[in-house]
């Protein structure tokens, strides 16, 4: 087996890039469906909120889904680096 990346590179890169956490584990067609449910949440919520809430409130959708794409990459790195080690033995 291939030694994973470190999980916690993937969560500095699923942080900064929503959906990339889940490419660089090997998972590309999950990162784009993350990022597609993120700006259709987020421009959904852009557009149904009221006049009166914040910016970060009209896109609070948008950044729940990347919320849960960061966790889901980490998730994701931590299970594979896990495994790894044990199977090396380490």
């Amino acid at each position: 087996m291939k030694k994973p990346l470190n999980p916690r590179l993937i969560l500095a890169v699923a942080i900064a890039l929503p959906g990339v956490g889940q490419v660089l584990n090997r998972q590309p067609v999950r990162g784009l469906i993350f990022v597609f449910f993120a700006v259709l949440l987020g421009g959904f919520t852009l557009k149904t909120a009221a006049p009166e809430v914040s910016f970060v409130g009209k896109i609070s959708g948008g950044l729940f889904v990347w919320a849960m794409a960061v966790f889901d990459a980490y998730k994701t790195a931590r299970i594979r680096w896990a495994v790894w080690q044990h199977r090396d033995g380490g």
